[in-house]
Formats: structure tokens, C-alpha cells, sequence
């Protein structure tokens, strides 16, 4: 039986970076957990070998049961009766065996029954899930609302949610309205406060992912008289209090397994999280980009499967012949494949150390005040994970896309038929760039950092890192890159008073911007873990990366914004 995480060698090298041990020290209070619980690490060592471990056991599952039942849970699919959602057989069965292994509430400490895993490995294990399933991790990975539960909730709200997140339940983040999409300011679900404290939610939420869950984060107005975001407020709505039903489930092109719900609520009892007017300004962004690093992990696992079909078909393909994989278009469009996956891998875990970081160090706050130096380094990886979440989020599942179109090209016509997997792979991809946020949002999420430096430092920091003599090459030609990337930039800052010049080359620059920071991250990750693989990969990569910046690049210097009237419908 495959394990999804033994058979992939790259995995364990990144939980090997040089930041973990930081990381890991830090989650773990100088390992003084040991003293209170007999499974807390005593040692760096010891946390690594946890981690590894339990990252064997979903690798096994996923091996195993999760992909064996993939094709039938896609066929299957849940169905809702009087108000209530019943999952296929085949999701029902992954659920159980991931509650019976102990892989609910990875990330949550363990006071409350979790693992008190730093995001990296957990974030690794929603790359693994997302590879046997990619609907099903929408429905495990939920798991990582508890992350804003814990952040936001009071004591009182975490002893007795959490631990019910950490046993198995299932959580959703009921956000989107008919109404209401990318525009979440416009939410208009009614929260009306009630003499004992209590609130009661009136409306309707569309396009709610695992819509009957147990425990729901909603966005709800709270506010009489308001139409913006200062008005809303987030709650907890539990099940077992009644009043939401679902109303129907959407038929979707693909992640078929998970429900994707329109829900009804009728003076449903919840109860605030946090403070009135904050929902939306505050809680439900950190969610949101939590959610977004989630997508950024799906969108890699389904690359990984798409390359691995795509890689064993044209090995086994026989044409005029021979093998496909022996022809130039063929191990041209594999080499691509893997080139954008290993990209966008070491991007993602690049974002889930910065976001350890800060979170990290919010949480040790709680405790004791922080010192300057600790503060300064919350601040500056802050900044990092709010720069590259949208990053990774928007490219990576452009590439996820991409690489689920071309594993069914080199299928040829099979890869069009339903007998292979890459068939319900590239339906399955296609959600990734449109939820949590469209690439054209995480664009706008994203330019700002283009404009303040944020990306110029990342790239000026991977520019100083020493790499071995072979890969020296490949690091000049990514210091041409930044020139290229600098110069649009300062061709696009010098247009003032257009902002619609702006947005219309922001993708442009944002683009260029990741192609750059993934060709560094690739050529020192490859010098870093010595990985023939990953340097034939920052070889690939940095050819495909330079000819997109010089695209880019002579697109901006040549445009004139008076041409944009030529673009407007």
C-alpha cells in the first residue's frame, strides 16, 4: 500500500529548514510542555520524529483508505433530507478512520486535546490529504477554524468548542451571501441580541463548504443601520442548538464530495466571538488567510497527483514505437509540471514558517509581555505571511490548474474519459483560483507589497544566501530578474493619477514578483536539502520564471496608458 508521504522524500526536507528549529522551540515553550503531558517532545529531535510519525499515519491513510475511496465519494457525492446533510459512504469512512487516528486538531494545544503541531507540518499534511482527495481536505481541513477560535474566543468559548474540534467534529466559516460573495462587507444575515446575552441569526448563506457542519464561525450584522464591514460581527452557532437547515446542496463540476451548501437560518441561537464590529475587520481576515494558506496546500497536493498520473501514463503510453515520455513534448510538459510543483511547494512552506513565526509569537503574548526584540520579529514575519499568503495562494492554484489541464493532454483522448483519475483531478482544480478568494483578488491582496518593498526584500534576503557552485549560475540569472522586476515597477509607480493604469498592470507585477521569489526559493532549497531533483527543477523553473518577466517586462515599457480605452468593454 502507498504512503503519501514516505514515497515523497521532498516533503521531509522542507520540515527540515533551518527556521523549524526556532519555530518548534518556541511552540513548544522550551519543551517544559514534557513535564505536563507524557507525549510533548523533550527535545528538537524528539518534536521532528512526532511530526514525522504522525505525518507517516496520514500518509497511510491517504495511501490507502482516502484514494482508494476518492473515485466512488466522486460519484456518490452527499445528499440532504429534511434539513440535514448526509455525507457519501466513502467520505463517511475517511472521517472515522481520521477521528480513530487522532488527526482532528492538529494545530491546537494540548490542553485542549490536540497536538499542538506548529501550521508547517499541519499545512503538510492538508498537501498530502489534498493529493489522495482533494474535495475531502476541504472537509479535514476545516479543522483549521479552530485556529481563529482559539485566536479570538474567550476562555470559557475555547474549553468547550475546542476539544470537540480535537475529538472530530466538523467546523464550517458560513461567510458567503447570494448577495455577498468577494463583497463580504455587503453580508446582511441579520444577528439580533437578545435580553440574556444570547444573539439570534436570521438569513440565508450560499456556497458554505460543509454547510452542516457542527460548529460554525458566521458572519453575521450586528449593527442596526449599517451597510459596511464595521457593522458585522462574528458568532459561534452550534448545531446541537438547532435553527439552520440546509436548504440544498450545489451540484458542482468537481470536489464533489464536499457539501457545498445553501443554509436557512430562523432565529438560530449563537453566541459572539470576540468583540461587536470586528468580524469582518479583523477575525474573519485572519481566517480568511488561514483558509487561503489551506487552498495553497490543496492547490499543491492536486498538482503533485496531477504530475505523478501524468508522469505514469507516459511512461507506460506506447507510440510509434516507444514510450511518449521519450518524446520532447512530452518530457518538456512533465518537466514544467515539476517545475511548478516543486515551485509553488517551497513558496507554500516558505508562507506557513512566516505565518509560525508571528503566530507564535501572538500566542506567547497572551502569557507575558513580549521584549522589543521578540516584538520587532513578530512584526516583521507578519508582514512576510501577509505578503506571500495571497502569493502562494493565487500562483499556486493557477499552477494546480495548469497542471491538471496538461496531465490530461499528455493522457491525450483517455485523459478526456472517465477510466482515468486525471478527469476528476481537473474538474477538482478548478475551485482552487475561485475560492477563498479569486486570483484576481489575491492580485489585489498582493500589489500593495509590490509597491512598499515587501518583495524587494524578500528577494534582496535569498539573494545573500550562499548556494553550491552549480547552482551559482542560476542565481545570477535570477539578480537579472530583479532588475527587470524593479525597473516595471518604477515604470508603473511613475504614472501618477491613473489608478486604473495601476490595477490594470498589478498582475503583471505581482507575477514577476513571484516568479522571482519561487526561482530563489527553488535554487536555494535545491543547495540547502543537496536535492538533484529540486536543482533540475530551479533549472526548469528559471528558464520558464525569466521568460515570463521578460514578457512582463516589455509589456509594461511598451504600453501606453492612454490604450487602456481599447480594453474597457
Amino acid at each position: 500500500m502507498a504512503n503519501f508521504y514516505t514515497d515523497n522524500p521532498d516533503l521531509k526536507l522542507h520540515l527540515s529548514h533551518p527556521l523549524m528549529r526556532k519555530i518548534v522551540e518556541l511552540k513548544e515553550r522550551n519543551y517544559t510542555e514534557a513535564e505536563k503531558f507524557d507525549y510533548a517532545p523533550i527535545n528538537y529531535e524528539d518534536a521532528l520524529d512526532n511530526y514525522d510519525k504522525v505525518l507517516e499515519i496520514v500518509g497511510e491513510l491517504c495511501g490507502g483508505v482516502i484514494a482508494d475511496n476518492a473515485e466512488g465519494v466522486d460519484h456518490e457525492g452527499p445528499v440532504v433530507e429534511n434539513g440535514r446533510v448526509t455525507y457519501a459512504s466513502g467520505t463517511q469512512a475517511n472521517l472515522d478512520a481520521c477521528r480513530k487516528a487522532g488527526l482532528m486538531g492538529m494545530s491546537m494545544p494540548r490542553r485542549f486535546g490536540g497536538l499542538n503541531f506548529p501550521i508547517t507540518p499541519y499545512i503538510m499534511a492538508a498537501d498530502i490529504v489534498s493529493r489522495a482527495d482533494t474535495g475531502f481536505e476541504n472537509l479535514w481541513g476545516l479543522q483549521d477554524c479552530a485556529e481563529t477560535l482559539y485566536e479570538f474566543g474567550n476562555e470559557d468559548q475555547k474549553a468547550r468548542f475546542i476539544p470537540r474540534v480535537c475529538a472530530g467534529e466538523t467546523m464550517s466559516m458560513d461567510l458567503t451571501e447570494p448577495d455577498a460573495g468577494s463583497d463580504l462587507q455587503s453580508v446582511m444575515l441579520k444577528a439580533t441580541e437578545q435580553p440574556d446575552g444570547t444573539w439570534r441569526l436570521n438569513g440565508v448563506k450560499r456556497f458554505i463548504t460543509n454547510g452542516d457542519s457542527d460548529i460554525h464561525l458566521v458572519l453575521a450584522r450586528s449593527e442596526d443601520g449599517t451597510k459596511d464591514g464595521r457593522g458585522l460581527s462574528m458568532f459561534i452557532y452550534d448545531k446541537r442548538d438547532g435553527g439552520v437547515n440546509v436548504r440544498r446542496i450545489e451540484n458542482k463540476m468537481g470536489i464533489k464530495g464536499s457539501p457545498t451548501c445553501e443554509l436557512v437560518y430562523k432565529n438560530a441561537k449563537a453566541e459572539l466571538c470576540g468583540s461587536r464590529r470586528l468580524g469582518l475587520i479583523k477575525y474573519v481576515m485572519a481566517l480568511m488567510n488561514g483558509a487561503r494558506l489551506g487552498i495553497a496546500a490543496q492547490s499543491v497536493g492536486v498538482s503533485e497527483i496531477a504530475y505523478r498520473e501524468a508522469l505514469a501514463y507516459a511512461k507506460d503510453r506506447k507510440q510509434f514505437g516507444k514510450a511518449i515520455i521519450e518524446f520532447p513534448a512530452v518530457y518538456e510538459m512533465l518537466a514544467v509540471m515539476k517545475a511548478k510543483l516543486d515551485a509553488s511547494r517551497s513558496l507554500l512552506y516558505e508562507t506557513s514558517r512566516f505565518v509560525d513565526m508571528y503566530k507564535v509569537y501572538e500566542d506567547i503574548a497572551k502569557e507575558r509581555s513580549l521584549t522589543p526584540d521578540e516584538r520587532a520579529e513578530m512584526k516583521k514575519y507578519s508582514k512576510l505571511a501577509d505578503a506571500c499568503t495571497p502569493l502562494v495562494k493565487g500562483l499556486g492554484s493557477e499552477y494546480c490548474n495548469q497542471n491538471a489541464y496538461d496531465c490530461i493532454q499528455i493522457h491525450g483522448g483517455s485523459g478526456f474519459m472517465k477510466d482515468y483519475a486525471c478527469e476528476r483531478v481537473y474538474r477538482d482544480a478548478r475551485i482552487t483560483s475561485i475560492y477563498e478568494g479569486t486570483t484576481q483578488l489575491q492580485v489585489v491582496a498582493a500589489i500593495r507589497h509590490v509597491f512598499t518593498g515587501t518583495y524587494k526584500t524578500l528577494m534582496d534576503g535569498y539573494a545573500e544566501e550562499s548556494v553550491s557552485e552549480k547552482l551559482q549560475p542560476l542565481m545570477a540569472r535570477a539578480a537579472k530578474m530583479v532588475e527587470a522586476y524593479e525597473k516595471a515597477v518604477a515604470t508603473v509607480a511613475a504614472v501618477k493619477d491613473n489608478q486604473a493604469y495601476g490595477d490594470f498592470m498589478a498582475r503583471r507585477l505581482v507575477e514577476m514578483a513571484g516568479d522571482t521569489i519561487m526561482t530563489y526559493l527553488l535554487i536555494t532549497d535545491a543547495s540547502r536539502y543537496e536535492s538533484e531533483s529540486m536543482a533540475k527543477s530551479a533549472l526548469v523553473y528559471c528558464n520558464l520564471a525569466e521568460a515570463e518577466v521578460a514578457k512582463h517586462s516589455e509589456f509594461i515599457a511598451t504600453f501606453n496608458p492612454s490604450d487602456l480605452d481599447s480594453y474597457k468593454a
